[in-house]
Protein backbone atom coordinates (compact mmCIF):
# COMPACT_ATOMS: atom_id res chain seq x y z
CA UNK A 1 0.00 0.00 0.00
CA UNK A 2 1.63 3.30 -1.09
CA UNK A 3 2.40 5.78 1.80
CA UNK A 4 -0.01 8.59 2.14
CA UNK A 5 1.53 12.13 2.04
CA UNK A 6 0.32 14.43 5.06
CA UNK A 7 0.57 17.18 2.58
CA UNK A 8 -2.15 15.58 0.51
CA UNK A 9 -4.64 15.61 3.34
CA UNK A 10 -6.94 18.83 2.91
CA UNK A 11 -7.58 21.01 6.14
CA UNK A 12 -10.97 20.28 6.04
CA UNK A 13 -10.22 16.67 6.04
CA UNK A 14 -8.18 16.69 9.52
CA UNK A 15 -10.74 18.91 10.79
CA UNK A 16 -13.67 16.66 10.01
CA UNK A 17 -11.71 13.43 11.63
CA UNK A 18 -10.98 15.57 14.92
CA UNK A 19 -14.89 16.62 14.89
CA UNK A 20 -15.69 13.05 14.98
CA UNK A 21 -12.94 12.09 17.22
CA UNK A 22 -13.43 14.40 19.86
CA UNK A 23 -17.09 16.17 21.09
CA UNK A 24 -15.05 18.77 22.50
CA UNK A 25 -13.96 19.84 19.05
CA UNK A 26 -16.76 18.80 17.26
CA UNK A 27 -19.03 21.58 19.35
CA UNK A 28 -16.56 24.13 18.32
CA UNK A 29 -16.99 22.93 14.53
CA UNK A 30 -20.71 22.89 14.50
CA UNK A 31 -21.05 25.62 16.53
CA UNK A 32 -22.25 28.42 13.31
CA UNK A 33 -24.84 25.19 11.98
CA UNK A 34 -26.30 25.27 15.41
CA UNK A 35 -26.15 29.11 16.58
CA UNK A 36 -25.45 31.16 13.37
CA UNK A 37 -24.41 34.67 13.53
CA UNK A 38 -23.32 33.65 17.67
CA UNK A 39 -19.73 33.59 18.52
CA UNK A 40 -18.62 30.70 19.95
CA UNK A 41 -16.25 31.39 23.83
CA UNK A 42 -14.68 28.25 24.62
CA UNK A 43 -14.28 27.43 28.37
CA UNK A 44 -12.74 24.43 30.33
CA UNK A 45 -16.11 23.62 31.74
CA UNK A 46 -17.39 22.57 28.74
CA UNK A 47 -14.10 19.81 27.42
CA UNK A 48 -14.66 18.96 31.07
CA UNK A 49 -18.78 18.45 30.48
CA UNK A 50 -17.58 16.47 27.32
CA UNK A 51 -14.98 14.28 28.56
CA UNK A 52 -17.82 12.86 31.25
CA UNK A 53 -20.61 12.63 28.09
CA UNK A 54 -17.97 10.51 26.16
CA UNK A 55 -17.65 8.59 29.40
CA UNK A 56 -21.59 8.00 29.11
CA UNK A 57 -20.91 6.47 25.40
CA UNK A 58 -18.35 4.50 26.36
CA UNK A 59 -20.39 2.56 29.44
CA UNK A 60 -17.50 4.22 31.61
CA UNK A 61 -20.08 6.29 33.56
CA UNK A 62 -24.05 5.23 33.69
CA UNK A 63 -24.80 8.06 36.21
CA UNK A 64 -24.04 11.37 35.80
CA UNK A 65 -25.52 14.69 37.27
CA UNK A 66 -23.98 17.94 35.83
CA UNK A 67 -25.38 21.03 38.05
CA UNK A 68 -24.21 24.20 36.51
CA UNK A 69 -25.60 27.90 36.06
CA UNK A 70 -28.12 28.71 33.75
CA UNK A 71 -27.25 29.96 29.90
CA UNK A 72 -23.27 27.90 30.14
CA UNK A 73 -24.14 25.61 27.66
CA UNK A 74 -25.61 22.86 28.95
CA UNK A 75 -28.28 22.71 26.93
CA UNK A 76 -26.93 22.68 23.76
CA UNK A 77 -23.93 20.39 24.79
CA UNK A 78 -25.86 17.41 26.25
CA UNK A 79 -29.00 17.97 24.38
CA UNK A 80 -27.61 19.38 20.54
CA UNK A 81 -24.28 18.57 20.45
CA UNK A 82 -23.98 14.73 22.00
CA UNK A 83 -26.19 12.67 20.34
CA UNK A 84 -25.75 13.90 17.14
CA UNK A 85 -22.06 13.41 17.48
CA UNK A 86 -22.79 9.75 19.59
CA UNK A 87 -24.66 8.96 16.54
CA UNK A 88 -21.86 9.02 14.10
CA UNK A 89 -20.10 6.26 16.44
CA UNK A 90 -23.33 4.39 17.80
CA UNK A 91 -26.30 5.06 15.36
CA UNK A 92 -28.38 2.49 17.17
CA UNK A 93 -28.16 4.25 20.62
CA UNK A 94 -31.77 5.17 21.95
CA UNK A 95 -32.23 8.69 23.75
CA UNK A 96 -34.71 9.70 26.22
CA UNK A 97 -35.36 13.70 27.01
CA UNK A 98 -37.12 15.26 29.06
CA UNK A 99 -37.66 18.58 30.73
CA UNK A 100 -39.99 20.65 32.94
CA UNK A 101 -41.94 21.50 29.62
CA UNK A 102 -42.53 19.27 26.74
CA UNK A 103 -41.36 22.91 24.62
CA UNK A 104 -37.95 22.90 25.91
CA UNK A 105 -37.64 19.51 24.84
CA UNK A 106 -39.07 20.42 21.88
CA UNK A 107 -36.54 23.15 21.13
CA UNK A 108 -33.98 20.93 21.53
CA UNK A 109 -34.80 18.56 19.44
CA UNK A 110 -35.33 20.34 16.77
CA UNK A 111 -31.92 22.13 17.02
CA UNK A 112 -30.62 18.39 17.11
CA UNK A 113 -32.45 17.41 13.77
CA UNK A 114 -31.56 20.52 12.21
CA UNK A 115 -27.93 19.70 13.04
CA UNK A 116 -28.10 16.35 11.21
CA UNK A 117 -29.53 17.79 8.42
CA UNK A 118 -26.86 20.34 7.74
CA UNK A 119 -24.54 20.67 5.00
CA UNK A 120 -21.36 20.74 7.71
CA UNK A 121 -22.71 17.46 9.72
CA UNK A 122 -23.46 15.81 6.42
CA UNK A 123 -20.01 16.38 5.38
CA UNK A 124 -19.00 13.74 8.20
CA UNK A 125 -20.40 11.43 6.05
CA UNK A 126 -22.91 9.80 8.88
CA UNK A 127 -23.29 6.39 9.07
CA UNK A 128 -27.46 6.47 9.23
CA UNK A 129 -30.08 8.23 7.32
CA UNK A 130 -33.20 9.82 9.40
CA UNK A 131 -36.02 7.84 8.78
CA UNK A 132 -39.02 9.52 6.60
CA UNK A 133 -41.69 7.95 8.73
CA UNK A 134 -40.46 8.78 12.34
CA UNK A 135 -38.87 12.35 11.29
CA UNK A 136 -41.04 14.97 13.80
CA UNK A 137 -40.08 17.58 16.05
CA UNK A 138 -40.75 15.62 19.51
CA UNK A 139 -39.51 12.22 17.96
CA UNK A 140 -37.14 11.10 15.06
CA UNK A 141 -35.13 7.38 14.42
CA UNK A 142 -32.80 6.47 12.06
CA UNK A 143 -31.63 3.52 9.96
CA UNK A 144 -30.37 1.31 12.46
CA UNK A 145 -33.25 2.14 15.52
CA UNK A 146 -31.61 4.79 17.29
CA UNK A 147 -33.96 7.36 18.11
CA UNK A 148 -33.88 10.48 20.30
CA UNK A 149 -36.92 11.19 21.93
CA UNK A 150 -38.73 14.22 23.86
CA UNK A 151 -40.82 14.98 26.86
CA UNK A 152 -41.52 16.39 30.05
CA UNK A 153 -41.68 15.45 33.46
CA UNK A 154 -45.06 15.75 33.14
CA UNK A 155 -45.69 13.56 30.25
CA UNK A 156 -46.13 9.80 29.91
CA UNK A 157 -43.88 7.05 29.15
CA UNK A 158 -45.66 4.41 28.74
CA UNK A 159 -43.98 2.08 26.46
CA UNK A 160 -40.52 4.41 25.53
CA UNK A 161 -37.12 3.49 27.17
CA UNK A 162 -33.64 4.47 25.73
CA UNK A 163 -30.31 3.36 26.04
CA UNK A 164 -29.14 7.29 27.52
CA UNK A 165 -31.89 9.15 29.19
CA UNK A 166 -31.46 12.74 29.66
CA UNK A 167 -33.05 14.63 31.89
CA UNK A 168 -32.41 18.68 32.04
CA UNK A 169 -33.76 21.22 33.93
CA UNK A 170 -36.61 19.15 35.83
CA UNK A 171 -37.58 21.85 37.79
CA UNK A 172 -39.37 24.93 36.99
CA UNK A 173 -37.89 27.48 38.56
CA UNK A 174 -40.85 29.62 39.37
CA UNK A 175 -42.09 26.45 40.86
CA UNK A 176 -39.49 24.96 42.90
CA UNK A 177 -40.53 25.76 46.26
CA UNK A 178 -43.81 24.75 46.13
CA UNK A 179 -43.44 21.33 47.75
CA UNK A 180 -46.14 19.89 46.14
CA UNK A 181 -44.73 20.42 42.68
CA UNK A 182 -41.55 19.60 43.25
CA UNK A 183 -42.84 16.47 45.17
CA UNK A 184 -44.48 15.39 41.88
CA UNK A 185 -41.11 15.98 39.88
CA UNK A 186 -39.63 13.48 42.67
CA UNK A 187 -42.09 10.86 42.38
CA UNK A 188 -42.13 11.07 38.88
CA UNK A 189 -38.49 9.89 38.75
CA UNK A 190 -39.27 7.51 41.48
CA UNK A 191 -41.75 5.69 39.77
CA UNK A 192 -42.26 6.70 36.26
CA UNK A 193 -38.20 6.96 34.71
CA UNK A 194 -36.36 3.93 36.66
CA UNK A 195 -37.93 1.51 34.47
CA UNK A 196 -37.33 2.88 31.56
CA UNK A 197 -33.39 1.96 30.83
CA UNK A 198 -33.40 -0.58 27.82
CA UNK A 199 -30.91 -1.79 29.62
CA UNK A 200 -30.62 -1.04 33.25
CA UNK A 201 -26.82 -2.98 33.39
CA UNK A 202 -25.44 -0.79 30.60
CA UNK A 203 -27.98 1.94 30.29
CA UNK A 204 -27.11 5.41 31.47
CA UNK A 205 -29.01 8.38 33.30
CA UNK A 206 -27.54 12.18 32.80
CA UNK A 207 -29.40 14.82 35.01
CA UNK A 208 -27.88 18.33 34.35
CA UNK A 209 -29.63 20.96 36.41
CA UNK A 210 -29.08 24.33 38.20
CA UNK A 211 -29.78 23.76 41.70
CA UNK A 212 -32.97 25.22 42.90
CA UNK A 213 -33.79 23.83 46.35
CA UNK A 214 -32.08 21.31 49.20
CA UNK A 215 -34.37 18.76 48.28
CA UNK A 216 -34.55 18.95 44.31
CA UNK A 217 -33.56 16.25 42.10
CA UNK A 218 -30.32 16.48 42.56
CA UNK A 219 -30.69 16.73 46.53
CA UNK A 220 -33.51 13.76 46.40
CA UNK A 221 -30.85 11.41 44.26
CA UNK A 222 -28.10 12.05 46.28
CA UNK A 223 -29.55 11.55 49.15
CA UNK A 224 -30.59 8.16 48.30
CA UNK A 225 -28.05 7.01 46.57
CA UNK A 226 -27.41 3.48 47.32
CA UNK A 227 -23.19 3.99 47.63
CA UNK A 228 -21.47 6.94 47.80
CA UNK A 229 -20.03 6.68 43.96
CA UNK A 230 -23.32 5.42 42.33
CA UNK A 231 -23.25 9.06 41.02
CA UNK A 232 -20.81 10.71 39.56
CA UNK A 233 -20.93 14.49 40.47
CA UNK A 234 -19.86 17.34 38.19
CA UNK A 235 -20.59 20.58 40.58
CA UNK A 236 -19.82 23.83 38.46
CA UNK A 237 -20.24 26.96 40.54
CA UNK A 238 -20.27 30.25 38.76
CA UNK A 239 -17.77 32.22 41.19
CA UNK A 240 -15.17 29.49 42.57
CA UNK A 241 -15.57 29.07 46.73
CA UNK A 242 -12.60 27.32 47.89
CA UNK A 243 -15.04 26.06 50.67
CA UNK A 244 -17.76 25.01 48.64
CA UNK A 245 -19.22 21.90 49.91
CA UNK A 246 -19.35 20.02 46.04
CA UNK A 247 -15.73 20.83 44.81
CA UNK A 248 -15.38 19.99 41.32
CA UNK A 249 -12.87 16.73 40.31
CA UNK A 250 -13.14 13.94 38.43
CA UNK A 251 -11.57 10.26 38.37
CA UNK A 252 -11.72 9.56 34.94
CA UNK A 253 -8.25 8.75 33.93
CA UNK A 254 -8.02 10.02 30.65
CA UNK A 255 -9.70 13.57 31.76
CA UNK A 256 -7.72 16.81 30.65
CA UNK A 257 -9.83 18.89 33.04
CA UNK A 258 -9.34 16.37 36.38
CA UNK A 259 -9.95 19.63 39.29
CA UNK A 260 -10.65 23.42 39.12
CA UNK A 261 -8.52 25.39 37.20
CA UNK A 262 -9.41 27.84 39.40
CA UNK A 263 -7.50 28.97 42.89
CA UNK A 264 -8.85 32.10 44.49
CA UNK A 265 -12.01 32.81 45.68
CA UNK A 266 -14.55 34.07 43.44
CA UNK A 267 -12.73 33.93 40.38
CA UNK A 268 -15.72 33.43 37.44
CA UNK A 269 -16.46 30.46 35.33
CA UNK A 270 -16.45 31.85 32.43
CA UNK A 271 -15.35 35.19 31.82
CA UNK A 272 -15.38 35.83 28.08
CA UNK A 273 -19.21 34.96 28.33
CA UNK A 274 -20.10 36.47 31.84
CA UNK A 275 -17.79 39.39 32.83
CA UNK A 276 -18.02 40.45 36.98
CA UNK A 277 -20.20 42.71 36.14
CA UNK A 278 -22.77 40.89 33.96
CA UNK A 279 -22.77 38.25 36.61
CA UNK A 280 -22.93 41.06 39.66
CA UNK A 281 -26.09 42.24 37.74
CA UNK A 282 -27.39 38.62 38.18
CA UNK A 283 -26.50 38.29 41.46
CA UNK A 284 -28.73 40.92 42.47
CA UNK A 285 -31.79 40.60 40.24
CA UNK A 286 -31.70 36.93 41.77
CA UNK A 287 -30.84 37.47 45.66
CA UNK A 288 -28.71 35.47 47.94
CA UNK A 289 -31.35 32.83 48.22
CA UNK A 290 -31.34 32.51 44.26
CA UNK A 291 -27.98 32.88 43.62
CA UNK A 292 -26.35 30.35 46.23
CA UNK A 293 -28.53 27.92 44.53
CA UNK A 294 -29.03 28.51 40.71
CA UNK A 295 -25.31 30.47 40.44
CA UNK A 296 -23.40 28.99 42.87
CA UNK A 297 -25.15 25.09 42.88
CA UNK A 298 -25.67 25.00 46.79
CA UNK A 299 -29.00 25.84 47.89
CA UNK A 300 -28.41 27.06 51.12
CA UNK A 301 -26.38 30.58 51.03
CA UNK A 302 -23.64 31.00 52.69
CA UNK A 303 -24.54 31.75 55.57
CA UNK A 304 -28.01 31.83 55.19
CA UNK A 305 -30.36 33.82 52.87
CA UNK A 306 -32.93 35.55 54.41
CA UNK A 307 -32.13 34.44 58.13
CA UNK A 308 -28.58 34.11 57.92
CA UNK A 309 -26.11 32.76 60.31
CA UNK A 310 -23.63 35.02 60.42
CA UNK A 311 -26.92 37.38 62.04
CA UNK A 312 -27.08 35.27 64.76
CA UNK A 313 -24.27 36.07 68.30
CA UNK A 314 -23.05 33.60 70.35
CA UNK A 315 -23.27 33.63 74.09
CA UNK A 316 -20.54 32.89 76.12
CA UNK A 317 -20.07 31.10 79.33
CA UNK A 318 -22.30 29.32 81.41
CA UNK A 319 -24.26 31.39 83.11
CA UNK A 320 -27.63 32.88 81.22
CA UNK A 321 -28.62 36.14 81.67
CA UNK A 322 -31.95 37.22 83.82
CA UNK A 323 -34.58 37.08 82.03
CA UNK A 324 -37.10 39.84 81.59
CA UNK A 325 -39.49 37.65 79.68
CA UNK A 326 -39.40 34.33 78.90
CA UNK A 327 -41.59 33.21 75.52
CA UNK A 328 -42.32 29.79 74.41
CA UNK A 329 -43.17 29.36 70.60
CA UNK A 330 -45.12 26.05 69.21
CA UNK A 331 -45.55 24.61 65.80
CA UNK A 332 -47.66 21.35 65.66
CA UNK A 333 -48.13 18.36 63.85
CA UNK A 334 -49.69 15.23 65.74
CA UNK A 335 -47.66 11.75 63.68
CA UNK A 336 -45.28 10.22 64.40
CA UNK A 337 -45.31 8.39 61.09
CA UNK A 338 -41.70 8.56 59.07
CA UNK A 339 -43.54 10.90 56.45
CA UNK A 340 -45.41 13.30 58.65
CA UNK A 341 -44.52 16.98 59.11
CA UNK A 342 -41.99 17.56 62.83
CA UNK A 343 -43.43 19.14 65.71
CA UNK A 344 -41.14 21.97 67.12
CA UNK A 345 -40.66 24.51 70.00
CA UNK A 346 -37.97 27.01 70.89
CA UNK A 347 -37.69 28.83 74.00
CA UNK A 348 -36.46 32.72 73.68
CA UNK A 349 -35.48 34.94 77.02
CA UNK A 350 -35.78 38.98 77.24
CA UNK A 351 -32.92 40.33 78.95
CA UNK A 352 -30.71 43.83 78.68
CA UNK A 353 -27.82 44.15 77.03
CA UNK A 354 -26.20 47.35 76.47
CA UNK A 355 -29.14 49.59 77.20
CA UNK A 356 -31.57 47.64 74.82
CA UNK A 357 -33.27 44.71 75.26
CA UNK A 358 -31.92 41.17 73.41
CA UNK A 359 -33.14 38.26 73.06
CA UNK A 360 -31.55 34.76 73.67
CA UNK A 361 -32.70 31.20 72.39
CA UNK A 362 -32.49 28.84 75.12
CA UNK A 363 -34.07 26.05 74.07
CA UNK A 364 -34.96 23.60 70.94
CA UNK A 365 -37.55 20.48 70.56
CA UNK A 366 -38.43 18.91 67.19
CA UNK A 367 -39.96 15.47 66.83
CA UNK A 368 -42.38 13.43 65.29
CA UNK A 369 -45.08 12.44 67.81
CA UNK A 370 -48.62 11.52 68.47
CA UNK A 371 -51.08 13.63 70.27
CA UNK A 372 -50.85 12.25 73.75
CA UNK A 373 -46.85 12.66 73.64
CA UNK A 374 -46.69 16.19 72.42
CA UNK A 375 -49.39 17.38 74.98
CA UNK A 376 -46.71 15.76 78.09
CA UNK A 377 -44.00 17.37 75.72
CA UNK A 378 -45.68 20.78 75.68
CA UNK A 379 -45.94 20.56 79.59
CA UNK A 380 -42.70 18.75 80.31
CA UNK A 381 -41.08 22.49 78.48
CA UNK A 382 -43.42 24.07 80.19
CA UNK A 383 -42.19 23.20 83.90
CA UNK A 384 -38.52 23.55 83.10
CA UNK A 385 -38.60 26.71 81.95
CA UNK A 386 -41.73 28.51 83.30
CA UNK A 387 -41.96 31.17 80.16
CA UNK A 388 -44.22 34.43 80.69
CA UNK A 389 -46.32 32.82 77.84
CA UNK A 390 -46.93 29.81 74.90
CA UNK A 391 -47.17 30.80 71.87
CA UNK A 392 -49.35 28.28 69.69
CA UNK A 393 -50.21 28.86 65.99
CA UNK A 394 -54.03 28.73 65.37
CA UNK A 395 -54.69 25.92 63.21
CA UNK A 396 -56.41 22.58 63.30
CA UNK A 397 -53.36 20.53 64.64
CA UNK A 398 -52.46 22.95 67.19
CA UNK A 399 -56.09 24.31 68.79
CA UNK A 400 -56.37 20.81 70.77
CA UNK A 401 -53.31 21.72 72.64
CA UNK A 402 -54.33 25.14 73.01
CA UNK A 403 -57.28 24.04 74.48
CA UNK A 404 -55.71 21.25 76.53
CA UNK A 405 -53.02 23.75 78.04
CA UNK A 406 -55.42 26.29 78.51
CA UNK A 407 -57.56 24.10 80.85
CA UNK A 408 -53.98 23.47 82.80
CA UNK A 409 -53.76 26.88 83.31
CA UNK A 410 -50.90 27.85 81.27
CA UNK A 411 -50.57 31.04 79.93
CA UNK A 412 -51.17 30.25 76.03
CA UNK A 413 -51.47 32.71 72.97
CA UNK A 414 -52.51 31.79 69.84
CA UNK A 415 -51.23 33.32 67.01
CA UNK A 416 -53.01 33.49 63.42
CA UNK A 417 -50.34 34.54 60.92
CA UNK A 418 -51.50 37.22 58.50
CA UNK A 419 -48.57 35.95 55.61
CA UNK A 420 -46.76 33.19 54.64
CA UNK A 421 -43.51 31.47 55.48
CA UNK A 422 -41.64 33.64 53.55
CA UNK A 423 -43.07 37.16 54.40
CA UNK A 424 -42.98 36.33 57.95
CA UNK A 425 -39.33 35.20 58.09
CA UNK A 426 -38.52 38.60 56.46
CA UNK A 427 -40.77 40.55 59.10
CA UNK A 428 -38.31 38.62 61.49
CA UNK A 429 -34.88 39.40 60.17
CA UNK A 430 -34.14 42.93 61.19
CA UNK A 431 -34.06 41.51 64.42
CA UNK A 432 -31.38 39.36 63.62
CA UNK A 433 -29.62 41.44 61.36
CA UNK A 434 -29.14 44.08 63.92
CA UNK A 435 -27.61 41.58 66.32
CA UNK A 436 -30.08 41.21 68.71
CA UNK A 437 -30.60 37.81 68.65
CA UNK A 438 -28.13 35.15 70.96
CA UNK A 439 -27.57 32.14 71.13
CA UNK A 440 -25.77 29.20 73.22
CA UNK A 441 -22.69 27.25 72.30
CA UNK A 442 -24.58 24.33 72.20
CA UNK A 443 -25.06 22.02 69.39
CA UNK A 444 -28.87 21.72 69.23
CA UNK A 445 -28.58 25.69 68.49
CA UNK A 446 -26.22 25.10 66.17
CA UNK A 447 -29.31 23.14 64.20
CA UNK A 448 -31.87 25.61 64.67
CA UNK A 449 -29.53 28.27 62.71
CA UNK A 450 -29.10 26.07 59.91
CA UNK A 451 -32.64 25.32 59.82
CA UNK A 452 -33.12 29.38 59.45
CA UNK A 453 -29.61 29.45 57.25
CA UNK A 454 -31.73 27.05 54.74
CA UNK A 455 -34.92 28.62 54.65
CA UNK A 456 -37.16 28.07 52.43
CA UNK A 457 -35.25 25.47 51.10
CA UNK A 458 -34.46 22.66 53.69
CA UNK A 459 -36.66 20.21 55.93
CA UNK A 460 -36.68 22.38 59.37
CA UNK A 461 -40.00 24.68 57.86
CA UNK A 462 -41.43 23.96 61.63
CA UNK A 463 -38.71 24.96 63.72
CA UNK A 464 -37.72 28.02 61.09
CA UNK A 465 -41.74 28.81 61.92
CA UNK A 466 -41.29 28.65 65.92
CA UNK A 467 -38.37 31.43 65.36
CA UNK A 468 -39.68 33.74 63.20
CA UNK A 469 -43.61 34.12 64.81
CA UNK A 470 -41.54 34.38 68.22
CA UNK A 471 -39.40 36.74 66.93
CA UNK A 472 -42.82 38.48 65.42
CA UNK A 473 -44.17 38.06 68.69
CA UNK A 474 -41.42 39.76 70.55
CA UNK A 475 -40.74 42.86 68.08
CA UNK A 476 -45.16 43.66 68.13
CA UNK A 477 -44.66 43.69 72.22
CA UNK A 478 -41.42 46.15 71.46
CA UNK A 479 -39.22 43.59 73.32
CA UNK A 480 -36.67 44.07 70.79
CA UNK A 481 -36.16 47.16 68.20
CA UNK A 482 -33.49 46.69 65.50
CA UNK A 483 -31.10 49.67 65.67
CA UNK A 484 -32.56 51.53 62.56
CA UNK A 485 -35.93 51.94 64.36
CA UNK A 486 -34.24 53.50 67.71
CA UNK A 487 -36.53 55.62 69.33
CA UNK A 488 -33.46 57.66 71.39
CA UNK A 489 -35.41 56.26 75.11
CA UNK A 490 -33.22 56.92 77.81
CA UNK A 491 -34.78 53.99 79.89
CA UNK A 492 -35.80 50.47 78.71
CA UNK A 493 -39.57 50.62 79.64
CA UNK A 494 -40.97 47.81 81.63
CA UNK A 495 -43.00 45.16 78.59
CA UNK A 496 -46.11 43.26 80.18
CA UNK A 497 -47.87 40.58 78.38
CA UNK A 498 -52.04 41.38 78.06
CA UNK A 499 -52.49 37.82 77.30
CA UNK A 500 -50.60 36.02 80.34
CA UNK A 501 -51.29 37.74 83.52
CA UNK A 502 -52.01 34.98 86.10
CA UNK A 503 -48.00 33.25 85.93
CA UNK A 504 -47.14 31.04 88.56
CA UNK A 505 -43.26 31.65 89.35
CA UNK A 506 -40.59 29.86 88.49
CA UNK A 507 -37.03 29.48 89.20
CA UNK A 508 -35.34 30.04 85.65
CA UNK A 509 -32.84 27.46 85.12
CA UNK A 510 -29.25 28.55 85.80
CA UNK A 511 -27.64 26.72 83.10
CA UNK A 512 -28.68 25.86 79.86
CA UNK A 513 -28.97 22.32 78.47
Amino acid sequence: MPEIDARQISPAAVNRALAKKDLHEFIKQCWPSIEPGRTFHDNWHIQAICEHLTAVLNNDITRLIINIPPRHMKSLTCNVAFPTWAWLHKPHTQFLFASYAASLSVRDSVKCRRLIQSPWYQSLKPPFELNDDQNQKQRFENNFNGHRLSTSTTGSLIGEGGDIIIIDDPHNVQEAESDTTRTSVLEWWDTAVQSRLNDPTTGAFIIIMQRLHQFDLTGHILSNALAPNEWTHLCVPAEYEEQHPTPFFTKLPEAMIKTDPRAKDGELLWPDRFTQKALDNLKHSLGAYATAGQLQQRPSPKGGGILRSDWWRAWEGEQIPDFTYVLQSWDTAFSEKQTASYSACTTWGVFNYGSRYNIMLIQHWRGRVPYPELRRKARELYNEWAPDAVLIEKKASGQSLVQDLRQGGLPVITYSPDKDKVSRAHSASPLLEGGLVWHPERRWAYDVIEHCAMFPAGSGKDTVDTVTQALIRLRTMWYAEPPDDDTDLDDIPFREDPFAEKIVPFRRSAIYG
